[in-house]
């Protein structure tokens, strides 16, 4: 085909008119839908045939229809309006969550699932036992986090606002939960301690 015109390209005569030209080249569009290439030949055609024809409008040669629109003067439909974007979280909230794995969730979770366990089961021991299983479980939750982008600042910060609400939000949940329920045979200190574990856990699994 690179040896052919234009028209002989298309399929028409030089004497075709506008609409026999367009309906060869969509003619020619079906036919190689999946053809890239030759559609490519077909639509420079198609161009090349325009411009000639323009030309010899502006000669004064032929007289071209209105809706014909040539290559040079074809005005690109304005773009679609995507839709609204969903709303999405702050930057510094996404710099901050983060899309754990199951592991990165069920690792810290067995950690403080034990530590709970010895809180809640070994009451015999006193507070210090208490404070025995805090210290290793922020140690635990500096670790997991800091393992996640090695900023071991970050993951100190995280994990102290994490003790703080854990254990002044256990102390007030604690006098009110335990004189509802009674028969939670648990100190103050004892619930304090499991609910730091969840922040504890929430924290090191989620964020990084």
């Amino acid at each position: 085909m690179s040896d052919q015109n234009p028209y002989e390209k298309l399929g028409v005569s030089e004497e075709a008119s506008f609409d026999e030209i367009q309906d060869a080249r969509n003619r020619l569009f079906e036919q190689h839908s999946g053809d890239a290439k030759h559609l490519e030949v077909i639509e420079a055609a198609y161009d090349a045939i325009l411009m000639d024809r323009l030309r010899m409008r502006q000669e004064g040669k032929i007289k071209v229809p209105e809706r014909i629109r040539f290559p040079e003067l074809r005005v690109q439909s304005p773009p679609k309006e995507s839709p609204a974007p969903r709303q999405q979280s702050p930057a510094w909230l996404q710099r901050m969550l983060d899309q754990p794995t199951p592991a990165d969730i069920l690792l810290p979770g067995a950690w403080f699932l034990g530590l709970s366990s010895i809180s809640l089961f070994y009451p015999e021991g006193g507070d210090q036992v208490l404070q025995l299983a805090l210290v290793v479980g922020v140690g635990t939750s500096i670790y997991f986090l800091n393992r996640k982008e090695s900023k071991f600042g970050r993951a100190v910060l995280f994990t102290l606002i994490s003790l703080i609400i854990g254990l002044l939000a256990g102390g007030l949940v604690a006098s009110w939960l335990l004189s509802q329920i009674p028969l939670l045979n648990l100190s103050s200190n004892q619930f304090s301690t499991v609910l730091t574990f969840i922040f504890l856990w929430l924290v090191s699994s989620f964020l990084r």
